[in-house]
């Protein structure tokens, strides 16, 4: 009798949680199968990203309403004519959003399909959305091995520098057969940026440099010594008083994978193959294996055996050739490989790519899409403008606030009303029991 009234008696009540002991028995408390899909889903890396997208559209729409010139004069009478404020502010940021769709991906305004396709593969001029995305996808490449193996390249500006450097002047001072020429002036830039970044990681095996300090002022060092050449003879096209290289040979340009209509060439195909690599490097290699298990424990891979130092040198050469691709696209593709180029021909790619890797959250298609998403953007930027009156740097401003999304997972989960995925699942109240009083212990004797 005893035993059966102790099994009665609430234990390790704390205020928030109880339990009853059960007489040769335990029940493991489970969360229902479609609750825990649900959790996995919702709290999941995917969703947190497709929302900061979202919010960060939204940001965006605000901004397109809050400087549109008609929104400003209807809202002086909002309350007088609501209507007005709200039928000007939903022109203005539906034809915005509209603008970046014709302008990025498809113009349906345009006479024909191959016409209207030009938004996204170039042509006429334009770049297109694939343009430019192609070098922020090879760039975000690099980035991405290095945030994955826990290094932090942030010196793609320099590496994209020395890579164009190199392929342009393989472009116009060497003459080669053609295929031959474009394959040379590639590996050249390729080799530039792999040596460029193994500086890094030499300097942080031998000596413990951190790599954020070494890669930012390798960067003031790859622009200055660009500048220098593109000065002297070495870079700068003959008998031009502007510090510009000559234009590229066309055997060493990037060839047209559809012909001359559209801008897209075989950088693209070069970006789907870094992408291909890349998940392969790091999903079904050994190598890969080493450089996921540096980045997530420094100390126990070195236990379990793997030469820490080693593999940072190998991540940031494997980075540097990557980002070396968006060098030799920008060198040897339409418009600077036609026309010769200056300091800037990095044009901020450097530093996008780590908002690209960011964003595709260090996973190699996830930074294809995402680059493919801030091509759309940069391509839409210009027609916004032209069609809308819209300032185009509310672009760089929608990327941003992506990354501060992106950056603040618990400020997306409250907004949403998320799970957190280390929410414990709390077993359903059970009704308690009181304790047996004496008289009912005596009255059952």
């Amino acid at each position: 009798m005893s035993e059966e009234i102790a099994a009665t008696v609430p234990v390790g009540d704390t205020g928030t949680e109880s339990a009853e002991l059960a007489v040769g028995r335990t029940e493991p408390l489970q969360e229902p199968g479609a609750n825990r899909v649900l959790r996995e889903i919702f709290s999941g890396g995917v969703v947190l990203t497709l929302l900061s997208v979202v919010l960060a559209l939204v940001a965006g729409a605000i901004l397109m309403a809050a400087t549109n010139s008609t929104v400003q004069t209807d809202s002086h009478y909002f309350f007088s004519r609501p209507s007005d404020t709200l039928i000007a502010i939903w022109q203005s940021v539906s034809g915005g959003y509209v603008a970046i769709f014709r302008g990025g991906v498809y113009n349906f305004e345009a006479p024909n399909f191959a016409t209207g396709i030009q938004s996204i593969l170039g042509g006429d001029g334009g770049a297109g959305s694939l343009g430019y995305a192609t070098p922020l996808i090879a760039a975000g490449l690099g980035i991405a091995v290095g945030f994955r193996s826990g290094v932090f390249n942030i010196g793609g500006q320099g590496q994209v520098l020395v890579a164009a450097a190199l392929a342009g002047y393989v472009s116009f001072a060497w003459t080669l057969p053609f295929g031959i020429h474009m394959i040379v002036a590639v590996l050249a830039a390729l080799v530039g940026a792999a040596i460029w970044a193994g500086i890094v990681g030499v300097l942080k095996a031998r000596t413990g440099a951190h790599e954020v300090i070494v890669t930012i002022m390798l960067n003031y060092i790859a622009f200055y010594l660009l500048d220098y050449f593109l000065h002297t003879p070495v870079l700068r096209a003959p008998g031009s008083q502007n510090p510009q290289t000559p234009a590229a040979q066309k055997s060493a340009l990037l060839f047209p994978l559809l012909g001359s209509n559209y801008a897209i060439d075989f950088g693209f195909l070069l970006a789907i193959a870094a992408t291909v690599y890349c998940w392969w490097l790091l999903s079904r290699s050994s190598l890969g294996f080493k450089f996921r298990a540096v980045g997530e424990n420094p100390r126990a891979a070195r236990i379990a055996g793997i030469r820490i130092n080693r593999m940072y040198i190998y991540v940031m050469i494997i980075s540097g050739v990557l980002v070396g691709i968006a060098g030799a696209y920008q060198a040897l593709g339409n418009p600077s490989g036609v026309t010769g180029f200056g300091s800037s021909i990095d044009a901020g790619i450097g530093f996008s790519a780590i908002t690209v890797a960011l964003l595709g959250r260090s996973r190699p298609w996830g930074v294809f899409g995402a680059g493919i998403l801030f091509g759309v953007l940069q391509a839409g930027s210009y027609t916004i403008q032209a069609d809308q009156q819209v300032d185009p740097n509310i672009v760089p401003v929608i990327q941003s606030v992506i990354v501060l999304f992106l950056a603040a997972p618990p400020l997306v989960r409250a907004i949403f009303h998320l799970p957190s995925p280390t929410a414990r699942v709390r077993p359903p109240a059970k009704p308690r029991r009181s304790a047996p009083t004496s008289e009912k212990v005596v009255a059952a004797k």
